[in-house]
C-alpha cells in the first residue's frame, strides 16, 4: 500500500483522538462528565491490551500454542480478588489524594521521599522497554504494510530516524500527552479527555482484531472446522493444539503471576484503575467486563497464528506481523490498513497513559524533592510554582518517550514483542510486595520496603535488563555465557549456579526471593516512627476509620491560616488555592488569615499539596515554602509531626471506643442470655419436679394403702402392685430422658457415627413397639424397601428416634385406628415417615411440639401420658446427624412426623442376598398389632 495513504490514515485517526479528547474535556468543564460510566471505566482498563496483545500474542501462539494465555489469566484472577484488593486500594487512594503508584507506596511508608523516588526511577527504567515495544510494533507493521519489509525481519529499523514513522508517532503522542495530560497541576484530578480517548481506542483495536480474525477464519478457510482440519495435516502445527509447547519451558505459572502483578503495578494500569476512577461502584461492573474484553480480543489469536503458519511456511514472515500480513496476502489492503490502525490504537493508548503516569512520578517523586531541598534563591523568589511544575511534567513526557525510542533503536531488534514486554512486567512486579503488604500488614516499615525493593530491582537489572543489552551487542556476549570477569557463578541466566530455568522464571525467582525476604525480615527488626505508624493505620484500617475531627486542645502549633494559604498558592496557583480554601470555609466556618491554624487545616493544606506534588514532597514543600515567614522550618516540621501524632492518637481513641462498644454489646447480650437461662432453669426445675411428683405420689399412695391394709384382697393387691410397677417404669423413663437431654445439651453423648443400615434400625424399633400397637388394636403398616443405600448415623440413637415417634403414634391413635412406618430415598438422604390417625395437631401448635416438656392437648381433661421430652430429644439427635425433622398435620386428620438422614459419603446399596441371609423379610406390607 502506498505510504502516503498509510500516513494520511494514521494522522486522520490521531486527529480523531484529539477531537474526542477535546470534546470530553469541554463536556467535563461544563459539568457533564463523559467518563462517569462503568462501561467507559471498563474500556479504559483495556489499555492493558497493547501491541503485545494485538501483534505479540499471535507471535507467541505461533510458537507455544496456548502459551499466550497466562498474560490474560493473571488479570482475570486479579479481577476475582477485586472486592478484596482493588476496592481497598481505591478507597485509600481517594482518602489520601494519591497521584501515582510511587506516591501510594511513599505515602504508606511515612511519606518517604527516598522510597517514592526509588519507585519512580524503577518505573521509568522498567517501563522504557515496554514503550519501545509499542514503537517497534508500529514501525514494523508500517514497513510490512508499505512493502519495504514484507517479512518484518528488520525489526522496524530499515529507515533512518528522520524517515522513521515510529519517531513521528512518539512525537505526536508526546504532544497528545502534554495537551490532555498536563492541563491542570492537580495530578489527583481526572484526565477526562485522555480517558475518553483511551476508551474509544479500546473499541477500535477490538473491532479491528475481530474483523481480521473473522476474515481469516471464514474468508480464507471457510470456517474454524476447515481451518483446524487443514492445520492438523501439518505435524508441527498440530503440536500447537496440545499443552506440550505451552508447558514445556515451565514459564506458565511465572507469566500468570507476572501478569497478575503487572495489571496492578504498571504505572498506566494504576493510573486508569485507581487515579482515574470517579466512582468506586464502577469497579463492580468492571470486574466482569474487563475479563470479557480480554476474552473477545483473544478469540482469534490461535486461528490467526495457525493460518499464518500455513500461509507463510518456514516463517517467511515474522509471526508477530501475521495480523497485517495475512490480509495483504489475501489482497485485502483495506483490511490490512484497519489492522494497522488497530495496532496503532493499541500502541498510542499505552504510550499516552504511561507517559502521563511516569511524568507525574518523575515530577513529584524525583525532580521536586531535589528542587525543594536545594532551596535556591531563584526558586524562593517565585510566588507561583505551578507553571514550573507543568514544565517539569511536559519535559518529563518528552524525555520518557525519547528514552523509549532510544531503547527501540538500540536493543529492540534482538527481541520479539512479547519478550520485551516480559522484561517490563518483571520490573514492575517488584512493587507488589511493598504495595500489597502495605495495605494488609501494619507492621511493614519504610526500611523494609526500601531494602526489599532495592534488592529486587538490582536483581532484575542484572538478570534481565543487562542481558538484553548483551544480546543486542552493546555488552560482550561473554557476559551471558561466562559471567562478568569469567565468574561462572555470576552468569545472569544461572545466578549462583541455579541452572535449568528459563531466563524469566530465573529472574523472577531470585528477585522476589530477595525482595520479599528483606522486606519481611527488615520490617520485623525495625521500629518505625510515629508518622509512619499513623500512615500504616490509615492504610491498613481504611474501612474501619473515617476522617474524624481531631481532639480539641491537642494542637499547639503557631502557624497562621495566612501562612498555609500562601504555601498552597505557590504550588497550586493563587486561583485554585483560593477556591479550595473558600470551599473549606463554607464547610467548616470562616477563615481569618491572622488566626492560628488548627490541626485540621494543616492536614487539609498538606492533602491539597499532596494532590499536586505527591504526599512525599508535600511535607518538604510546606517547610521550605515558609522560609523567612512567621513559621521556621523546624517549627513547621514539628507541627506536621504533631499532626501525625494527633491523627494517630485520634484513631487509637476511635479504635478503643469501638472495642468498648463491642464489649458493652457483648456484655448486654450475655446478661440477656443469663437471664433467659435462669428463667429456663426455673421452668425446667418446675416441670421436672411436677413430672417426678406425679408418679411418686401415686407410688406412695398405693404403697401406703398396701402397708396399712395387710388383709386387702389378693385381686386388689395385685392391681395396686401393677399400678406401682407402671408408675415406676414411667418414673424410670422420665429420669432416663432427662439424663439424655442433659447429655445432649452438654455435648457429652458418646456418638457412634458410621455408615449403617437404616432399614435394620427401623425394623428393630417396629419390633420394640409392636406390643403397644397390639394392646390398643392398632394396625401398623411397615414399608421398608430392599436395597436401601447406607446412611451415616448412630444406630442406637436412630432406633431411639424411631421408637419415640412410634410410641407417640400408638399413644395418640384411637383403638382400632391405623398407623404406618415408611422409608424412601430422596436426593442425598433417606426420608422416614411415621403416620397416625389420631386427633391431629393444630397449625399454631406444630412449631412447639419439639420443645421440651411440650405436649398438645387439653391440659385439664385429655393431656396424654408422657414427659414431653421424646420429640425434643429426637430433634436434637436428627439435627446432630445432619438431618431435619418436621410434622405435617391438621386437626382431625392425624399427623405425619418425618425425619431425614444423609446418605453415607460412599453410599452403596445393601446386597439383597445379604439381607435375605442375615435379616427377616422386609417386603412391603401391613402388620396388624
Amino acid at each position: 500500500m502506498p505510504w502516503p495513504t498509510i500516513v494520511a490514515a494514521s494522522f486522520a485517526y490521531l486527529l480523531l483522538l484529539f477531537a474526542i479528547a477535546w470534546w470530553a474535556d469541554r463536556r467535563a468543564d461544563g459539568g457533564r462528565s463523559v467518563i462517569a460510566s462503568p462501561y467507559v471505566y471498563a474500556l479504559s482498563l483495556a489499555v492493558y491490551c497493547t501491541t503485545w496483545t494485538f501483534y505479540g500474542s499471535v507471535g507467541r501462539a505461533a510458537s507455544l500454542g496456548i502459551g499466550f494465555l497466562p498474560i490474560y489469566l493473571g488479570p482475570t484472577l486479579l479481577m476475582l480478588l477485586g472486592p478484596l484488593v482493588l476496592r481497598k486500594i481505591l478507597r485509600i487512594a481517594k482518602a489520601q489524594r494519591i497521584t501515582s503508584i510511587a506516591d501510594f507506596i511513599a505515602s504508606r511508608y511515612g511519606r518517604s521521599q527516598g522510597l517514592g523516588g526509588l519507585v519512580a526511577l524503577t518505573a521509568v527504567i522498567g517501563v522504557t522497554p515496554y514503550i519501545a515495544l509499542q514503537l517497534k510494533a508500529v514501525a514494523v507493521s508500517f514497513d510490512v504494510l508499505w512493502g519495504t519489509d514484507p517479512s518484518g525481519a528488520t525489526g522496524g529499523l530499515s529507515l533512518p530516524v528522520v524517515l522513521d514513522n515510529a519517531f513521528y508517532v512518539a512525537v505526536v503522542m508526546a504532544a497528545f500527552a502534554i495537551i490532555f495530560g498536563t492541563r491542570h497541576i492537580d495530578a489527583a484530578e481526572h484526565h477526562e479527555g485522555m480517558v475518553a480517548a483511551i476508551a474509544f481506542e479500546s473499541v477500535v483495536k477490538l473491532v479491528a482484531f475481530l474483523a481480521v480474525g473473522a476474515a481469516v477464519v471464514w474468508g480464507l478457510h471457510d470456517g474454524p472446522t476447515t481451518l483446524f482440519a487443514t492445520a492438523g495435516e501439518h505435524p508441527e502445527i498440530r503440536n500447537l493444539f496440545t499443552s506440550t509447547p505451552a508447558l514445556a519451558d515451565g514459564s506458565w505459572l511465572t507469566m500468570t503471576l507476572l501478569a497478575m502483578a503487572a495489571v496492578l503495578c504498571l504505572p498506566r494500569q494504576f493510573q486508569v484503575t485507581v487515579i482515574e476512577n470517579v466512582d468506586e461502584r464502577h469497579l463492580t461492573r468492571a470486574l466482569w467486563l474487563f475479563p470479557l474484553y480480554m476474552l473477545l480480543i483473544n478469540l482469534f489469536v490461535l486461528p490467526v497464528a495457525v493460518a499464518g503458519l500455513m500461509r507463510f511456511p518456514d516463517r517467511a514472515v515474522d509471526p508477530d506481523m501475521f495480523v497485517v500480513a495475512l490480509p495483504l496476502a489475501a489482497g485485502n489492503e483495506w483490511l490490512a490498513l484497519l489492522a494497522f490502525i488497530g495496532g496503532l490504537s493499541a500502541a498510542t493508548g499505552m504510550i499516552v497513559v504511561e507517559a502521563i503516569a511516569l511524568s507525574t512520578m518523575v515530577c513529584n517523586d524525583i525532580v521536586m524533592p531535589l528542587l525543594l531541598r536545594a532551596r535556591s534563591a531563584r526558586l524562593e523568589r517565585l510566588h507561583d510554582l505551578s507553571p514550573l511544575l507543568l514544565i517539569i511534567r511536559r519535559a518529563a513526557i518528552v524525555a520518557i518517550l525519547l528514552l523509549g525510542y532510544l531503547y527501540f533503536r538500540i536493543a529492540g531488534s534482538a527481541y520479539a514483542l512479547s519478550a520485551i514486554g516480559l522484561i517490563s512486567f518483571t520490573a514492575v512486579a517488584q512493587f507488589a510486595p511493598a504495595l500489597i503488604g502495605g495495605v494488609y500488614w501494619a507492621g511493614a516499615t519504610r526500611r523494609g520496603a526500601l531494602a526489599g525493593l532495592s534488592a529486587g530491582i538490582l536483581t532484575w537489572a542484572y538478570t534481565l535488563l543487562l542481558p538484553s543489552f548483551a544480546r543486542s551487542g552493546w555488552l560482550p556476549a561473554s557476559f551471558i555465557d561466562q559471567g562478568p570477569w569469567g565468574v561462572a557463578l555470576l552468569r545472569p541466566y544461572a545466578l549462583f549456579g541455579l541452572d535449568g530455568m528459563d531466563p524469566l522464571t530465573h529472574a523472577l525467582f531470585w528477585s522476589m526471593l530477595l525482595n520479599i525476604g528483606l522486606y519481611v525480615v527488615v520490617s520485623l527488626l525495625d521500629r518505625p516512627g510515629l508518622g509512619e505508624r499513623a500512615q500504616a493505620t490509615a492504610f491498613v484500617e481504611v474501612f474501619q476509620h473515617r476522617d474524624t475531627p481531631l481532639p480539641a486542645g491537642a494542637w499547639r502549633g503557631t502557624a497562621t491560616v495566612g501562612d498555609l494559604q500562601r504555601i498552597v498558592a505557590r504550588f497550586l496557583g493563587p486561583q485554585r488555592a483560593e477556591a479550595a480554601f473558600a470551599q473549606h470555609a463554607r464547610r467548616n466556618g470562616p477563615l481569618e488569615p491572622d488566626r492560628r491554624a488548627g490541626a485540621e487545616l494543616v492536614r487539609f493544606a498538606e492533602r491539597l499539596l499532596a494532590g499536586a506534588i505527591g504526599a512525599a514532597s508535600a511535607r518538604v514543600a510546606l517547610a521550605s515554602a515558609v522560609e523567612g515567614g512567621e513559621v521556621s522550618y523546624p517549627e513547621l516540621m514539628r507541627m506536621l509531626d504533631e499532626t501525625s501524632h494527633v491523627i494517630e492518637y485520634s484513631r487509637q481513641l476511635e479504635h478503643r471506643t469501638a472495642e468498648l462498644q463491642r464489649a458493652s454489646a457483648a456484655l448486654r447480650a450475655a446478661n440477656l442470655r443469663l437471664t433467659e437461662l435462669d428463667r429456663l432453669k426455673d421452668e425446667f426445675l418446675s416441670t421436672v419436679t411436677h413430672e417426678l411428683r406425679t408418679p411418686l405420689t401415686s407410688i406412695r399412695a398405693l404403697t401406703e394403702v398396701l402397708h396399712d391394709n395387710p388383709d386387702i384382697e389378693l385381686e386388689q393387691r395385685q392391681e395396686f402392685l401393677g399400678l406401682v410397677i407402671t408408675e415406676s417404669e414411667r418414673l424410670t423413663r422420665l429420669i432416663n430422658q432427662v439424663l439424655d437431654m442433659a447429655k445432649i445439651e452438654a455435648g457429652e453423648i458418646d456418638w457412634q457415627v458410621r455408615p449403617m443400615d437404616l432399614g435394620a434400625a427401623l425394623e428393630q424399633a417396629a419390633a420394640a413397639t409392636a406390643r403397644l400397637f397390639h394392646e390398643r388394636g392398632i394396625a401398623l403398616a411397615v414399608t421398608i424397601p430392599h436395597g436401601l443405600p447406607a446412611v451415616r448415623g448412630d444406630h442406637d440413637r436412630l432406633v431411639q428416634v424411631a421408637v419415640n415417634l412410634l410410641s407417640n403414634a400408638a399413644k395418640f391413635t384411637p383403638a382400632g385406628g391405623r398407623a404406618s412406618l415408611s422409608v424412601a430415598v430422596e436426593d442425598d438422604h433417606l426420608r422416614v415417615s411415621v403416620t397416625d390417625s389420631g386427633p391431629g395437631i393444630a397449625a399454631e401448635h406444630q412449631a412447639i411440639v419439639f420443645d421440651r416438656f411440650r405436649q398438645v392437648g387439653d391440659t385439664m381433661t385429655d393431656k396424654p401420658q408422657g414427659t414431653g421430652l421424646g420429640l425434643a430429644i429426637s430433634k436434637r439427635i436428627v439435627e446432630h446427624l445432619g438431618g431435619r425433622i418436621r410434622v405435617d398435620s391438621a386437626p382431625g386428620k392425624g399427623a405425619t412426623f418425618t425425619f431425614t438422614v444423609p446418605l453415607a459419603t460412599a453410599a452403596t446399596a445393601v446386597s439383597q442376598n445379604d439381607q435375605t441371609a442375615k435379616e427377616p423379610d422386609r417386603t412391603a406390607g401391613t402388620r396388624s398389632g
